[in-house]
């Protein structure tokens, strides 16, 4: 498993008072602004990667380095691939350190707006870096638990945690009891090269999701939730 912990990152205060719709120069504002304070402070964005081969398909069962995954939507995406990365990316638990919860929901929501931020700088980082020491090219990405519950379950976390190793002492995420990450700003998933768009939205059927990012796709949805391969 790799690690990368040295992840530059930047938070625009303007643009993080504008998304929490609150007025400029408010005790709120100054709030959002000391929270961003702090994150640059304490913040330190992490992520963890490892390069694993696709060694069988059975059914809707691939084995990567040695850790069965059952998932159709997966191995379709998988189909034509043999080198995948599997990834946990995450704000880092500083800042649930530096937060203590207080039980004021609005600061909560604000508080998560930030790590979102660092998340995303931790997100981009990984991407970057694998695209340019792998030569990548065109990727997708499938995350455990992203789209409806029947196209990767989220129980699965746990096999991807063991694919990559002990990913709590490398970057200090932890995996709780009902497949969840700690940090709560953090993703997990496998990158692979693909020719053609993929993303979990298009076989998600919840509507009106904020974090959608791509319509749902009845032909896409019909491929994996009909019969085995």
């Amino acid at each position: 498993m790799e690690t990368l912990i040295d992840i530059p990152f930047s938070l625009d205060t303007e643009a993080l008072i504008a998304r929490a719709r609150v007025e400029p120069g408010s005790e709120d504002a100054k709030e959002i602004e000391r929270l961003a304070q702090v994150a640059m402070d304490a913040g330190k964005p992490k992520a963890a990667y490892s390069v694993a081969f696709v060694e069988d398909r059975d059914g809707d069962a691939v084995r990567i380095g040695g850790v069965t995954f059952r998932s159709n939507m997966l191995r379709a995406n998988l189909r034509a691939v043999e080198r995948v990365f599997p990834f946990v990316a995450t704000c880092g638990p500083e800042l649930d350190e530096a937060y203590p919860a207080d039980g004021d929901m609005l600061k909560g929501f604000w508080r998560d707006m930030v790590k979102s931020c660092l998340l995303e700088a931790a997100g981009n980082y990984l991407s970057d870096h694998l695209q340019h020491r792998y030569r990548l090219g065109k990727t997708s990405v499938m995350h455990p638990g992203s789209g409806d519950a029947t196209v990767w379950p989220i129980e699965q976390q746990q096999s991807l945690f063991a694919l990559l190793g002990d990913v709590e002492a490398r970057i200090g995420v932890k995996l709780t009891d009902s497949f969840l990450m700690v940090p709560n700003k953090t993703v997990s998933g496998i990158r692979f090269p693909t020719e053609k768009d993929f993303r979990s939205c298009q076989v998600c059927h919840r509507e009106g999701c904020p974090s959608r990012s791509a319509p749902f796709d009845e032909e896409l949805w019909g491929s994996v939730s009909g019969p085995r391969f």
